[in-house]
């Protein structure tokens, strides 16, 4: 039985909190069930990022499928994204039907605007924390990602690619989300220390 998982697009969503994840659910897809469909969904048929990457959405919000799995990526467009009705009502309508909510940096504000984050623990990216608490009825926590019932959110944008393998364990197993993660080669060993 197929296992949909729709990443909402809108404009000037940050790449990485699309691509990352993608990748991660694109490779299980192909490595580890081939039930799983991997799809876009946007207001228009092309959208841009942030940095200028154009994504062609597989559906529109009015003709996609039920989703089983939503990923809402972050970037400079989720602060007008809040006032879109046409967006947060699909995030609220797929939402609804889905097993998980998942959001990456802070594609949690559309969570948050679409009720999703009420009463729950979330995370966000740090330049965000304080703008998400600000929305109210939620517990902002610094972690990588959290889970809260059915609702899964992750810091910034490399984030995405952590909360993702975990969503694939939790979805098949563990050792699955690792079989993942070493077709990807994701091992993080970044060049230079964090900056605080």
């Amino acid at each position: 039985m197929a296992f949909n998982i729709a990443f909402v697009l809108f404009p000037d969503f940050e790449e990485l909190d699309y691509a990352g994840p993608y990748e991660v659910f694109g490779t299980a897809a192909r490595y580890v069930d081939k039930e799983w469909r991997v799809f876009t969904v946007a207001a228009q048929r092309t959208t841009r990022g942030t940095n200028g990457m154009h994504v062609t959405a597989d559906y529109l919000f009015d003709d996609s499928p039920a989703a089983d799995l939503i990923v809402v990526p972050g970037g400079f467009g989720t602060r007008p994204g809040v006032d879109d009705a046409a967006l947060v009502g699909y995030v609220k309508r797929a939402g609804e039907g889905a097993k998980y909510v998942t959001s990456v940096c802070t594609g949690a504000l559309l969570l948050q605007r679409a009720g999703f984050l009420a009463g729950r623990r979330a995370t966000t990216h740090w330049g965000a924390r304080k703008e998400l608490a600000a929305l109210g009825g939620v517990e902002v926590v610094e972690e990588r990602w959290v889970q809260d019932g059915n609702v899964i959110t992750a810091a910034g944008v490399s984030a995405g690619i952590d909360m993702a393998l975990y969503v694939v364990g939790l979805l098949k197993s563990p050792d699955e989300a690792r079989k993942v993660q070493r077709i990807m080669e994701y091992e993080p060993s970044p060049p230079y220390a964090t900056v605080s």
